[in-house]
């Protein structure tokens, strides 16, 4: 196939790569950030499609995150592919301070409502040293509904932000090119009208 990588990566660089990418972290940022910028569609939609992306990210449907985000960005007419790039914010990195998180945060609030999370296990022990999908749903219950009820403020409260970020960025890029554009047809309207002008003399 083509692009194939010829060796193909180890588990292992695989890892490093997820953790560390090459060129550092600061590049990648610089990357996403020019992906999010050229999308060819409004300031809302991309910004509504990469928070979609973002508060699907805060979910523990690992999986499904995409599918969630289309779904969400549809909903609130975002771009779809501005919301596959807002799930990146969910990455090895990031999860295990998003699972912690809304474990905590959804504990907190089911305790608000007086109702008993059960024998609920912290993220970080249930997936890492049973792992997430390797037990029944009776058993991951307990420690999922914190979790689901957890990402439902964090992942608003990330969306708002992102989706405020993104929409300065998108428009500030827009209106930046569009002033570029409008400065190359006054330059260009000028050379041509100040060209006539000398063809007009030279005739005369």
């Amino acid at each position: 196939m083509m692009f194939r990588r010829r060796k193909p990566l180890g588990w292992r660089q695989r890892i490093e790569q997820a953790l560390w990418p090459k060129g550092g972290w600061s590049r990648s940022v610089a990357y996403f950030r020019k992906r999010i910028v050229r999308l060819k569609a409004t300031p809302h939609a991309v910004a509504a499609g990469v928070a979609a992306g973002a508060f699907s990210s805060f979910t523990p449907f690992i999986g499904f995150h995409f599918l969630l985000g289309f779904g969400v960005a549809y909903l609130f007419r975002g771009s779809m592919i501005a919301a596959a790039l807002g799930t990146a914010i969910g990455n090895p990195l990031t999860f295990p301070f998003i699972w912690l998180s809304t474990f905590e945060v959804g504990r907190f609030v089911l305790s608000l409502l007086n109702v008993s999370s059960g024998d609920a296990e912290a993220p970080h022990a249930a997936l890492f040293s049973k792992g997430l999908f390797n037990e029944g749903l009776s058993h991951l219950w307990p420690t999922l509904e914190p979790m689901i009820v957890g990402s439902i403020p964090l992942g608003l409260a990330s969306a708002a932000i992102v989706y405020a970020i993104a929409f300065k960025m998108v428009a500030t890029h827009q209106e930046n090119r569009r002033q570029r554009r409008a400065e190359a047809q006054a330059s260009m309207s000028a050379a041509l009208k100040a060209q006539s002008v000398k063809d007009f003399g030279e005739a005369a």
